[in-house]
């Protein structure tokens, strides 16, 4: 394929406000940048060939990119969708390139170098300034355009999404005193919460959402941007920042979606200017405040309050992906299990982004505020939903008191656990060795057991590893080949020209003790094997020796198993079955305390704890 031409000195012409349909450029590199969320952002450095731009990000819709290796350095792309915002003051402030949608136009691996020999846009002879003539469009601009949008509608209008004028501190008004009879007003207001972006579609239409928490002195007040302004300025805004708001429709509050103690809340609308406050702007704002309560009172409180709390993340569960059966949609969650010094455990569950992006393995602090209890056989556990904010390891003292309590053992002592137990990997799964599960017909009740062990896997078989399934999102039926090039799902009473792989993974682990054949399905398959079950099936049918490589390449690994076991009958014969609930990375400072504490129970030369 040829390679593409830059669109030459076009970053100029961008970053000084002028609206330019696709240009291209090429990426000279990419970098994932700290936040004070768990929310991915990338930075980007690219080039026209004449100008580079550092001030360049990428829209967390397309993190997806990145993660497929699609966007490495030298890759050459045409800008689809992109919007321009200052971030600053007048004269001291930066334009910020946003990219929203993209096309790969050729890899870094076909390109291999840098075209041209770029300079800094902002360091450009005046010669080369741009003037600022209407560009060439194919609609009518308004006011200052930076951002193309090719909407649904296919009118091609632009929007106006930077701040002519900067908003001055001296103009503030507290949030307390905003209503609707008031046209004039600029707030500075500290964000203590975002959600993620929502998406509705009913017969009216379809759209998408975004909400925030603002906080200054005087109270707190909700914020929501619907459609353009999402797109707008969802990656701008981040929480715990500070920003000027202005010029945004204020309306009653709907108490049913809004806990804030605010008879009105905000939404912006295509006049609404946004602006970072500078640190030295910041006074008179409070930081965010958390109410903190220990682990052990969490019992106590009502099912559906709001709770702020901390502590260790001791336990890490893994990714779980679910249908709803009423929307259809998929969601992803993780639950952690927390410890702090009442010697208490709860379970703490993240959902989306938050979920897929933790990283517990270093069992960090873990301060949550506005958490919603849930109440389940008896138990109360904690959830995070659209209005808390999660912290890991926060610089406060109490992170630091817990901090030094769990590395001294202090997490080796849990005598409550607030959660409701259940039967699969759970806080309180019981370390059984293989052979022991056998001697101790684990299994053979009414209702299956569980336990954890250590073991290394010793082969992992390629034959029926896999079945062709559903390819409705709820449905995970075997389908029947028509031989027509057609597949049907019996469940659904519908036939499919397309199938999706489901993984059905048969292996051999072993302890120091024995060796059992275990089953793991398609989510725990796909972390076993580390590719997806589509990559998975696609090579066992197509490719062979690259089906070799992966089911090879996990032998003689060692994890923590935690195992289901139940006698299940075949036929006339009943077998001991064990399937793989969850495997993670061996964590060996808590192995060791395990091993310590058995060793102390058999030769009894201390407490058991």
């Amino acid at each position: 394929m040829p390679i593409a031409s830059l669109t030459t000195g076009v970053i100029a012409r961008i970053m000084h406000g002028e609206d330019v349909i696709q240009p291209v450029l090429q990426i000279l590199g990419i970098k994932r940048i700290n936040t004070n969320t768990d929310q991915e952002r990338y930075r980007l450095l690219m080039s026209d060939g004449k100008y580079y731009n550092s001030y360049a990000m990428l829209a967390s819709q397309l993190n997806e990119m990145q993660h497929r290796g699609l966007l490495n350095e030298n890759t050459i792309v045409r800008l689809e969708k992109y919007m321009t915002s200052m971030v600053g003051k007048e004269g001291s402030g930066k334009r910020v390139l946003i990219v929203t949608e993209l096309t790969v136009l050729n890899s870094g691996e076909e390109v291999k170098t840098k075209i041209g020999d770029p300079v800094t846009y902002e360091n450009a002879a005046k010669q080369d300034t741009v003037t600022k003539a209407t560009p060439a469009a194919s609609a009518p601009l308004k006011k200052e355009q930076s951002y193309n949008n090719n909407n649904n509608n296919n009118n091609n209008n632009t929007m106006n999404s930077t701040m002519n004028s900067t908003l001055s501190a001296s103009l503030t008004h507290p949030i307390a005193s905003l209503s609707p009879y008031q046209n004039k007003w600029v707030i500075k207001a500290r964000v203590t919460s975002k959600t993620a972006i929502r998406t509705w579609s009913n017969a009216r239409g379809e759209g998408k959402l975004f909400s925030m928490d603002l906080m200054d002195e005087s109270g707190e007040i909700r914020a929501t941007a619907f459609k353009e302004q999402c797109d707008k300025f969802y990656d701008l805004i981040e929480v715990d920042n500070v920003y000027f708001f202005s010029k945004c429709q204020l309306k009653p509050a709907n108490k049913q979606y809004s806990q804030l103690k605010n008879d009105y809340e905000m939404t912006f609308t295509g006049e609404t200017m946004v602006q970072l406050c500078d640190d030295e702007d910041n006074g008179g704002i409070p930081e965010i405040k958390f109410d903190l309560i220990p682990i052990s009172q969490v019992s106590n409180m009502e099912n559906k309050e709001s709770v702020d709390t901390i502590g260790i993340c001791k336990e890490v569960g893994e990714l779980q992906t679910f249908t709803s059966r009423t929307t259809n949609k998929e969601f992803k969650k993780r639950e952690l299990t927390l410890v702090d010094t009442s010697n208490a455990a709860v379970t703490l569950t993240l959902w989306g982004d938050e979920a897929v992006n933790f990283d517990g393995h270093v069992q960090p602090v873990i301060l949550v505020k506005g958490s919603r209890i849930n109440e389940f056989n008896g138990g109360k556990s904690l959830s995070m939903g659209g209005g808390s904010i999660l912290k890991i390891n926060p610089d406060i003292p109490e992170a630091h008191k817990l901090r030094g309590w769990f590395d001294n053992g202090g997490g080796d002592n849990i005598s409550t656990m607030v959660s409701a137990r259940t039967g699969g990997g759970s806080f309180s799964t019981d370390w059984v060795t293989l052979k022991d599960a056998r001697i101790r017909n684990l299994g053979s009740g009414d209702k299956p057991d569980y336990f954890q062990c250590k073991a290394v896997v010793h082969i992992v078989k390629q034959e029926n590893a896999f079945y062709k399934a559903c390819p409705q999102a709820d449905c995970n039926k075997k389908v029947v080949d028509e031989g027509n090039g057609h597949y049907r799902c019996e469940r659904c009473n519908a036939a499919f020209p397309n199938f999706k792989y489901r993984l059905l993974i048969n292996m051999s682990i072993g302890d120091w003790t024995s060796n059992r054949w275990v089953t793991c399905f398609s989510e725990i398959g796909e972390q076993l094997l580390k590719h997806s079950s589509q990559e998975v099936g696609e090579a066992l049918e197509n490719d062979p020796a690259t089906a070799e490589k992966m089911f090879s390449d996990i032998n003689f690994s060692s994890y923590i198993f935690k195992l289901r076991c139940k006698n299940e009958m075949y036929g006339d014969m009943t077998r001991n079955k064990l399937t793989v609930q969850s495997m993670s990375p061996i964590n060996y400072k808590e192995y060791n305390k395990h091993l310590i504490k058995e060793l102390k129970e058999m030769t009894g030369i201390g407490p058991a704890n």
